[in-house]
């Protein structure tokens, strides 16, 4: 994977009230916008962790996916903001928190206007059944329309559910992936074998290993109080591992799925 780039967040523009945690759209050091995730909001660390985990996965599977910065809060930033909420928010979140590159002009893609072709359905199904990416539903499909045709994804904050009860992640990692059935993709998702196949050849164990070993330390020592940041990174990587070598057990679940709907 490439080096993920540290910017400095200068400029607090608007909030982006659609999620639960408040993210927000700012101007950062380098002259670009971010949609900034915040440390602070919702489920804290853990938010941030699967958000860069699936954001970086989806990107080594071939993916659009708007880059992700590590992107740094002083103790003024955001400083004048008159809504409590929102301070109290930033002052929570102070240090790093994460920044996808603002998609200036992009519309939610409809899945009942935008065609997707059903290799690019079944590696986005596939992918997300992986992850256990619970958050890419017709009433919410985090797929984005970018100049013109292009689908990217976004807000993966809602994969990796396993780590929200560290107790058991080995018979999750083994797990079918029931929300399978609600995916807005399912339908069109006839090649999973293919997809599999194709994503073993792109998604590594040394993929997986670089994506966990680049967590900034200070989400995953925020995340937990009793699991401490190595064996968080060892539980990560070893859960997405296990889940990659055994993908017939998700795959296969996808299938009988799309089969029910079709």
């Amino acid at each position: 994977m490439n080096e993920i780039r540290h910017v400095d967040a200068v400029r607090y523009v608007l909030p982006l009230r659609e999620g639960g945690s408040l993210p927000a759209l700012v101007d950062a050091d380098d002259g670009f916008k971010y949609v900034l995730k915040f440390r602070g909001g919702g489920h804290g660390a853990k938010a941030l962790i699967a958000e860069f985990i699936g954001g970086e996965l989806a990107r080594a599977a071939g993916m659009r996916v708007p880059e992700l910065v590590f992107v740094r809060l002083d103790e003024d930033f955001g400083r004048t903001e008159g809504d409590e909420e929102i301070q109290d928010l930033l002052q929570a979140s102070r240090g790093l928190n994460l920044g996808l590159h603002f998609l200036s002009g992009a519309l939610t893609w409809d899945v009942a206007v935008n065609e997707t072709d059903e290799d690019e359905a079944s590696r986005i199904v596939w992918l997300d059944a992986f992850m256990t990416n619970v958050d890419r539903t017709w009433r919410n499909t985090n797929m984005l329309l970018w100049h013109g045709r292009e689908l990217w994804l976004i807000d993966h904050g809602a994969s990796l559910y396993f780590h929200h009860n560290w107790d058991g992640w080995e018979k999750a990692a083994l797990s079918p992936f029931p929300y399978v059935k609600d995916h807005a993709l399912l339908r069109r998702a006839s090649r999973l074998e293919e997809a599999d196949a194709e994503m073993h050849r792109r998604i590594t164990p040394q993929v997986i290993d670089a994506i966990v070993e680049a967590l900034p330390e200070e989400w995953l020592r925020q995340a937990s109080d009793t699991v401490p940041p190595a064996e968080q990174r060892r539980v990560y990587a070893e859960f997405l591992k296990t889940r990659l070598s055994n993908s017939q057990i998700f795959v296969n679940h996808a299938r009988e799925a799309r089969n029910a709907l079709v």
